[in-house]
């Protein structure tokens, strides 16, 4: 028996990799005449790796082991590590409490009177009691409004919210018009936040618009050829000082009733929980919230070192969880808004076969959009229930990574980073589309 088991393991062992590089070869025509000859791409950086974690082999690699500036793929990182070390639930606040005061510690939770989240019962709890409200802030936590890299001009838009120690309202004012009024939230329509002719333009049609002073909260209202729409502009959080001012306002007690204090030592603090860890995260992955997505890393920050410094717990992540990547990444913030992130297909792919091992597939799958879904809406529509992915988008950059179930139910993970096209993103994206359908369809 013994003298045609070599021939049987050789027989085998040589159908294994005849089968590998013919799958490679496959791969490598499909991604040739689908993605890297498309017109959309031809000048382009392309980096494509494909895996299948049940054989622990790469199907196909193209440039897989360079670095690309990844857009909001760095979420997936990010949303690694708050799926490893926040819990089940967020916390919201460190609290002490005593006959006449109540001690709050902010832990950067930005669900704290977000209108997504309606159930704060916690806030409810603090307007409730007739004591003193003292806000306590950490004063070895260094938190920067904007991140490293990041697009300075774009200081007005709604995804460059400022990160904090205590968002509150998702670090925004919204904006909207009811009954030929101009309301914002929280109400700010008065001195010292609003400037311009308020009155004069309410009442005279809709064509105006609102903008903020670049290194302040002062906010303008003027004429423009464009109707108004409903608007969200970041506050200047200056260090959390406008949150805890807002915090007060809307607690409605008196203002020496609700304070402001440093401190270095929490002991005696207990937890306070607010919302479900994943209800953070799934919205963070669908619609590719930035602000989210910093404060989720803000948040792993506080709960391993006790202090909130995106620095610090990025240097901790790459020494521990992230030290056996394929390829060190390069890595500054937590949502992809800077450029100075560079990663590789290969490290996306390792992270998400952590996250498989240590989560499992069902968290992941409520997680991560499918197709059809979040910012998959309009492509993949018949691969919806079978492509889980995170997409990226910049100037110049398109970035799609997760997991694809093939027709044959074989789970690929699969990373795809577009760098340096002068195309549209939504072309660049069509011909990933192709590409990653095609798999599926043919495996």
């Amino acid at each position: 028996m013994k003298k045609y088991l070599l021939p049987v393991i050789i027989l085998h062992f040589s159908f294994c990799i005849f089968t590998s590089c013919s799958i490679q070869k496959q791969i490598s025509k499909s991604a040739n005449q689908l993605l890297l000859k498309d017109s959309s791409l031809t000048a382009a950086h392309v980096g494509i790796s494909i895996y299948e974690p049940a054989t622990s082999k790469y199907w196909y690699n193209y440039q897989g082991d360079h670095y690309f500036v990844p857009a909001s793929n760095t979420k997936i990182p990010t949303c690694y590590a708050a799926m490893k070390y926040l819990g089940d639930s967020l916390v919201t606040f460190l609290i002490k409490e005593n006959a006449d005061s109540i001690f709050l510690k902010p832990c950067a939770d930005p669900t704290f009177l977000d209108d997504e989240y309606p159930d704060q019962q916690f806030f409810n709890y603090l307007k409730a009691k007739n004591k003193n409200i003292v806000v306590v802030y950490n004063n070895k936590d260094q938190v920067e409004g904007l991140g490293s890299g990041w697009a300075w001009n774009d200081y007005q838009e709604s995804y460059m919210a400022e990160r904090s120690v205590m968002p509150i309202y998702g670090d925004v004012i919204t904006f909207e018009t009811r009954d030929n009024s101009l309301i914002a939230f929280p109400p700010i329509m008065k001195s010292p936040y609003m400037n311009g002719p308020i009155m004069q333009l309410i009442g005279r049609g809709d064509k105006f618009k609102i903008e903020r002073e670049q290194d302040g909260n002062k906010f303008n209202i003027s004429v423009s050829e464009s109707a108004f729409k409903k608007s969200q502009i970041p506050f200047k959080t200056k260090w959390g000082i406008t949150n805890f001012e807002f915090l007060r306002d809307t607690l409605n007690k008196p203002k020496d009733r609700v304070v402001f204090s440093l401190s270095l030592s929490f002991d005696g603090y207990k937890k306070i929980y607010s919302q479900p860890t994943d209800s953070l995260l799934k919205p963070m992955m669908h619609r590719s919230d930035n602000f989210f997505a910093e404060q989720s890393l803000l948040m792993v920050s506080n709960e391993l070192l006790g202090v909130m410094n995106d620095e610090k717990i990025i240097d901790t992540l790459m020494k521990t969880n992230f030290k056996d990547l394929p390829q060190r990444p390069r890595w500054v913030d937590g949502s992809g808004l800077s450029r100075y992130n560079l990663f590789s297909p290969q490290d996306f792919v390792a992270i998400f076969n952590k996250m498989k091992t240590d989560f499992g597939m069902e968290r992941i799958r409520n997680i991560f959009p499918t197709g059809n879904e979040g910012t998959l809406t309009n492509y993949y529509k018949t691969e919806t229930g079978f492509i889980f992915a995170k997409t990226g988008t910049l100037s110049g950059v398109v970035s799609l990574s997760g997991f694809l179930y093939t027709k044959k139910n074989k789970l690929l993970i699969f990373s795809v980073l577009v760098n340096n096209h002068n195309s549209s993103a939504t072309a660049v994206r069509k011909a990933v589309e192709k590409f990653v359908e095609g798999i599926r369809n043919k495996y």
